[in-house]
């Protein structure tokens, strides 16, 4: 695709990329084929090759409108277009290039700034999060039953295993999971410990950053990065293994941080070590011998929600499904396994009326073969489908320690 970028992008570190992005993508419309939001809307401008348009459009003229910012604000993010697409076009990273440019150009309604302060100011934090978190269980009785759906009930603490194995890798906290499901992590560390490894935690590390650097505020977003390098650096430095990640919104993003931090002199470097260092911890699992494990616990089926994050965005599509196969879980059919749940983020909560209807649609897909229970390896995908599936969503790390005794 030709481009010819403004004067103001020219010979930026953004304009170059985006060029080159842009330049990539030889607008055939596959792309569309698995796009959540155009299966929804027939609308070009909220298909990938539409959006990629739009920014081109800003980018040379150095003008948008409200319209460009709407369409880029639907993008769900999945990622699935680059799964799709014939010519390896990096629309994930194009994307955030053209909401950091909206944002600058383009003033929200005072609401809209609300909110999105609102949201920047407590999801990313989670002593601030789970305080709400814990009143919102206090009074979940006597909510309505739409909004007592979306709390999570308060989970009884499970036994972190001591450090006492040879091989040590180092896990994340994050914001949201450490105060909605706290016993994931604790899960994995179990887990992990029958495979001779021990997982232990950073108490300084926090959120991932990818809250903030998704919803525009990308300079709080690569602070909060930062934040993460210097507390996992002295053990990096020490020997250590890995950085496991159990959410998997999360391990995309950290997987990133080197691109991200790439023309920061100070953390460039350290960045792209953490990345290349950051595992989802489906590959930790299943690179171990699973022949170890004896299950002692089973559930009579069990269906899969792989979340965007780790089929799309850190292409790992099936690595779950493999693992529970593997150690002799019963696994239900599913359908459109490539489609989005409508979490995505704080894209539940900005677009709720289209998230709600790729929920339904994606609850509809995984119960088709009646499972007891639905995993998945994200947070914000197990609280979004369990707030409408009748059966229990859980984390796949959970179950299986609970299937181990």
């Amino acid at each position: 695709m030709k481009t010819e970028i403004h004067a103001k992008y020219k010979n930026t570190p953004e304009g170059d990329e985006a060029e080159k992005i842009i330049r990539s993508c030889v607008h055939c419309g596959f792309c569309n084929a698995t796009c959540p939001t155009y299966q929804e809307l027939s609308d070009e401008r909220d298909g990938p090759r539409g959006r990629i348009y739009l920014i081109k459009q800003m980018l040379e003229t150095d003008e948008a409108s409200e319209s460009t910012r709407l369409h880029l604000d639907r993008c769900l993010t999945c990622r699935s277009c680059e799964t799709t697409c014939p010519s390896g076009v990096e629309y994930g990273k194009l994307l955030d290039i053209g909401r950091g440019v909206v944002e600058k150009k383009v003033p929200r309604t005072w609401r809209e700034r609300l909110l999105r302060k609102i949201l920047l100011l407590l999801l990313p934090y989670p002593q601030r999060f789970g305080f709400l978190i814990v009143v919102g269980q206090w009074v979940r009785p006597a909510l309505p039953e739409y909004l007592r759906k979306k709390i999570p009930e308060k989970q009884v603490p499970i036994t972190w295993p001591p450090q006492r194995q040879p091989r040590v890798m180092m896990g994340l906290h994050g914001c949201a999971q450490s105060v909605t499901t706290p016993n994931t992590n604790a899960a994995a560390a179990r887990v992990l410990d029958r495979l001779g490894v021990s997982l232990i935690a950073s108490n300084e590390a926090g959120c991932c950053g990818a809250v903030s650097y998704h919803l525009g505020a990308q300079d709080e977003g690569k602070r909060l990065m930062k934040k993460n390098i210097d507390a996992w650096w002295p053990a990096i430095e020490s020997g250590l293994e890995a950085i496991v990640i159990t959410a998997s919104g999360c391990g995309e993003l950290v997987k990133e941080y080197g691109h991200i931090l790439k023309d920061d002199p100070e953390y460039a470097e350290k960045a792209h070590r953490v990345s290349q260092m950051t595992r989802d911890l489906s590959e930790v699992v299943v690179a171990e011998d699973l022949s170890v494990l004896s299950i002692k616990r089973n559930y009579s089926k069990i269906a899969v929600h792989c979340p965007c994050t780790l089929q799309h965005g850190q292409k790992l599509p099936g690595i779950v499904e493999k693992i529970l196969t593997d150690v002799g879980f019963d696994l239900a059919s599913a359908r459109d396994k490539h489609l989005c749940c409508g979490s995505a983020g704080a894209y539940s909560l900005l677009q709720p009326k289209m998230s709600r209807q790729l929920l339904k649609k994606k609850v509809a897909a995984l119960v088709q073969d009646d499972p007891d229970t639905i995993v998945t390896a994200n947070v914000g995908c197990q609280l979004h489908l369990a707030s409408e599936a009748r059966v229990p969503v859980r984390h796949w790390i959970e179950i299986m320690d609970e299937a181990l005794g």
